[in-house]
């Protein structure tokens, strides 16, 4: 798999990669990691935690891959295309406020991105999903409508959801990512959190079985 530190790519094997995780005791994923703002917050304050930010936007990450922390590793990947050597490693996801084709992915039941988020999981893989009302918007949905399609997509997939949760713009202040922020401060600060379990032997269903 392809990984970027500062402005330098290069590529990452499973043996490599399984050196860099030795002594972590979980592995946190987040996908659409955008500028790694996240990521390395994560990093510093949970020092026995592996995070792995993945964007398809390397530009974005040049300036805070370049001062990782150790216990972080950034991934130039697709989310519909998520590399083999993150397969059954993760016990968190996160994915925060996608756009595009992530939050289409998430709207539509694209099997390429549920099936990958399966892949890369372990056995009762934590998810978290912070959507934003200015995105669903563009993507002709409301919040609400939004939010509980996605849930519905992912108890088709075989997560168990807990009630979703609204946040405030003062919630979006406390959040480390840089979108979260500027959704704050801007005109449309309303988001929501969707919090999800993967069952052990959680199985992709078809979108028509309801």
């Amino acid at each position: 798999m392809e990984i970027i530190r500062g402005k330098h790519a290069s590529f990452m094997d499973a043996s490599a990669l399984a050196d860099r995780l030795s002594g972590c005791e979980l592995v946190h994923v987040d996908i659409g990691t955008g500028d790694g703002r996240y990521v390395q917050h994560v990093a510093q304050t949970c020092p026995d935690c592996f995070v792995i930010g993945i964007d398809a936007c390397r530009e974005n990450l040049h300036a805070i891959s370049r001062r990782a922390p150790d216990n972080a590793l950034f991934v130039i990947a697709n989310a519909q295309t998520l590399p083999p050597e993150l397969f059954g490693l993760a016990a968190q996801i996160t994915i925060n406020f996608p756009w595009g084709s992530l939050l289409n992915g998430l709207l539509t039941h694209d099997l390429a991105l549920l099936d990958g988020l399966a892949a890369i999981s372990r056995p009762g893989v934590e998810l978290h999903v912070r959507l934003n009302g200015g995105a669903l918007a563009e993507a002709g949905w409301s919040l609400e409508s939004g939010a509980e399609r996605v849930c519905e997509v992912l108890a088709l997939n075989g997560y168990d959801l807990r009630p979703p949760v609204m946040l405030s713009a003062r919630d979006l202040k406390a959040l480390p990512t840089t979108w979260a922020k500027r959704l704050a401060f801007g005109r449309d600060p309303r988001a929501i959190d969707l919090h999800a379990t993967r069952k052990a032997d959680g199985r992709a269903v078809s979108p028509s079985a309801k």
